[in-house]
């Protein structure tokens, strides 16, 4: 286990904020860990008539276009359920009728804090989407085969979509 001997906020961003620890590590050493404290994210997985629900956005620290499941940040306390649910209609249009979680997963566990609660949803009513003013988004739908094609061909490549997929997977 290590101690926090001391912290420094480096930078707070919009959703999250970057600190420099100081630890004492188990062997008395001191030694710096930098630490991106994150408040969680969502993800979801939507399934309607066999196919996927993914959304295609410019991902500005890519600096290309990712094809992922529709996801985001949780506000502060806020319940990650509840988040999900906002998130599949801000993004997709969709409000979904059964909800499963299929897991909690850290993303980055070498310097970020960061855990995201993937779920799974069906029973998709279109509800019209509501995107924040910062977001471009483009709403596709895929056969679950040529899901699992565009991640064995890296076309996906994005971390959270391949984990939930791959998660589904093994649920379904």
């Amino acid at each position: 286990m290590e101690e926090t001997v001391s912290s420094k906020l480096l930078h707070q961003g919009k959703n999250f904020s970057f600190k420099t620890d100081v630890v004492r590590l188990s062997n008395g050493k001191e030694t710096v860990r930098d630490v991106v404290d994150h408040p969680g994210a969502v993800a979801i997985v939507a399934i309607e008539d066999g196919q996927m629900v993914l959304i295609r956005q410019y991902r500005y620290s890519t600096r290309s276009e990712i094809l992922e499941i529709p996801a985001g940040t949780l506000e502060v306390d806020e319940d990650p359920y509840a988040c999900a649910v906002r998130e599949l209609q801000e993004e997709t249009g969709y409000a979904a009728s059964n909800w499963s979680k299929l897991l909690s997963a850290y993303v980055a566990p070498g310097y970020s804090n960061e855990i995201i609660h993937i779920y799974v949803v069906e029973g998709l009513t279109a509800v019209g989407s509501s995107l924040e003013e910062d977001e471009s988004i483009v709403v596709e739908k895929h056969q679950f085969e040529k899901v699992m094609e565009m991640i064995e061909t890296n076309e996906i490549k994005d971390a959270k979509t391949i984990t939930g997929v791959l998660a589904y997977l093994t649920t379904s």
